[in-house]
């Protein structure tokens, strides 16, 4: 089955940058798109981005446009989620969420992304 795990979060200054990491272990993830979402203190789930199985699609959040990038590395079971020119409103837990061929969820736990002024 996917398990997954986020890591890479972490405490950073306004304008700086964060390299946050979905691992999947257990399952190879290389069929599966995989989606960043989060959510701030208060707020409902938002998206981010997403990548397709194979990479070739992509999309990102109109708020992340411009600052964010998604890629992935299938040899690793890794989907990278580069946070470029933070934002305190970006604080937020952020959370990757794989989805296999059949169309079931799975969600990792999340890591804490804090943006300081």
């Amino acid at each position: 089955q996917v398990q997954l795990v986020e890591s890479g979060g972490g405490l950073v200054q306004a304008g700086g940058s964060l390299r946050l990491a979905c691992l999947s272990s257990g399952r190879a993830i290389s069929t599966y798109t995989v989606a960043w979402f989060r959510q701030a203190p208060g707020k409902g789930r938002e998206f981010v981005a997403s990548i397709s199985g194979n990479g070739a699609s992509t999309s990102l959040a109109d708020s992340a446009k411009g600052r964010f990038a998604i890629s992935r590395d299938n040899a690793k079971n890794t989907v990278w989620l580069q946070l470029n020119s933070l934002k305190p409103e970006d604080t937020a837990t952020y959370t990757c969420r794989a989805t296999t061929f059949v169309g079931s969820y799975y969600w990792g736990q999340g890591t804490q992304v804090t943006v300081s002024s």
